[in-house]
């Protein structure tokens, strides 16, 4: 009798420290803190380098660049990762690790701020007739190739329109290693794409037949 009753306690004891233990864990997502990413400060762009020539055309038309879209899965501020070393089709999100906005409003501010140094820049609701550049964000994400090596991704599709007609529409896709295997490597090496890839539109905006915009 006193052996069953010791053994009563004993697992009633066992499974009061393993509820403890259970509800530390759960506890422990909702105390870390939720860390949140933008694309940091934009680098200085070097106009000669996208040009032929050393000095910059005196006029550049100005351009209404409108507000990045994306599909629904890049509508969210949520900061996506893929395991291609695991299987190249599936994506997840860091539970405590977010973006300050949707990365198409990160990329839109970033690219009007980088394009204002070639020219002028005005947005939709600007009256002014002038080209039109829309750019669709495919892809924004942290790539691992293994568990301690990643890259980040970036795709767009840019078309440029004027007067009601296409004049050029074309597909960029950059990537840029990641220093860290974590969240804060990935904001790095998508900070540092998403430039790379606004610098290869920029200097292929200049190679194209803009006209002055007109009243």
């Amino acid at each position: 009798m006193h052996n069953d009753h010791r053994n009563m306690t004993m697992t009633a004891a066992l499974a009061l420290a393993c509820m403890t233990m259970l509800a530390a864990c759960a506890s422990t997502p909702s105390a870390m803190p939720n860390v949140r990413y933008d694309l940091g400060v934009a680098p200085a762009i070097d106009q000669s380098a996208n040009s032929t020539s050393a000095t910059p055309p005196a006029t550049t038309p100005p351009v209404k660049v409108l507000a990045v879209s994306a599909p629904r899965n890049l509508e969210t501020d949520d900061f996506i990762y893929r395991l291609s070393y695991v299987d190249a089709q599936r994506t997840g999100n860091y539970s405590n690790s977010h973006w300050t906005m949707p990365p198409a409003q990160l990329l839109t501010q970033r690219l009007r701020d980088s394009l204002s140094a070639r020219g002028p820049v005005l947005t939709g609701a600007d009256p002014v007739r002038a080209a039109l550049l829309e750019v669709e964000l495919t892809r924004f994400e942290q790539v691992f190739d293994a568990p301690e090596r990643s890259h980040g991704l970036v795709a767009v599709r840019a078309t440029l329109t004027q007067q009601g007609r296409v004049v050029a529409q074309r597909s960029f896709s950059t990537e840029a290693s990641a220093p860290t295997g974590d969240a804060a490597g990935g904001a790095r090496a998508l900070a540092a794409a998403s430039d790379e890839m606004i610098s290869q539109l920029s200097a292929w905006l200049d190679k194209q037949p803009l006209t002055a915009a007109a009243q």
